[in-house]
């Protein structure tokens, strides 16, 4: 099931969209701040983002930039701005797609279809192996040889968060 979270301050689109998208087997993450949106993603790491850019804490540009710093998850702002320079600054940011509001159901749907399946896949080969710790990305475990025997390590979300960031961008410098 797709993860897709949802970022708007008006509850009336939150709603909406969450029940549209439940109805067409999503799974729905909501969040109504910049912060919440970046504190959801990084908990519960979305396929697809959908984000408004007028928000009441953070410009939604700011959450592409934030987002973009560690997730390669597809973009798709749906606002009320309809200035092409707000296009342009969302697009330039990482956004992958821009739906203005007022907007229908179905071309928002045939959006997030077009992003998903342009999105590269994360990793080739979502296990890596150094020394006797084993990661596999896709499975979300961590083990390490004992002996014969693995030990699978308990990690808590902010620990796997770290890890899989890490793991995803090898020899890079993250904050």
């Amino acid at each position: 099931m797709t993860r897709v979270l949802v970022v708007d301050d008006e509850p009336q689109i939150l709603r909406a969209l969450q029940i549209n998208l439940r109805a067409r087997h999503y799974e729905v993450l909501t969040a109504a701040t910049g912060a919440e949106a970046l504190a959801t993603a990084a908990a519960h790491n979305p396929d697809l983002v959908i984000l408004d850019l007028g928000l009441p804490d953070l410009d939604g540009v700011e959450v592409i930039r934030g987002l973009r710093g560690w997730s390669t998850a597809p973009i798709v702002i749906l606002s009320g701005r309809t200035d092409s320079a707000d296009k342009v600054d969302a697009l330039d940011a990482g956004a992958d797609d821009y739906l203005t509001k007022p907007f229908g159901v179905d071309e928002l749907l045939a959006r997030l279809r077009a992003v998903s399946r342009r999105a590269t896949p994360a990793d080739d080969n979502p296990i890596v192996t150094f020394g006797p710790t084993t990661v596999d990305l896709f499975a979300r475990r961590v083990t390490v040889a004992h002996g014969a025997a693995d030990i699978e390590v308990r990690l808590t979300p902010t620990e796997w968060h770290l890890i899989e960031v890490m793991l995803r961008h090898p020899g890079k410098l993250l904050s």
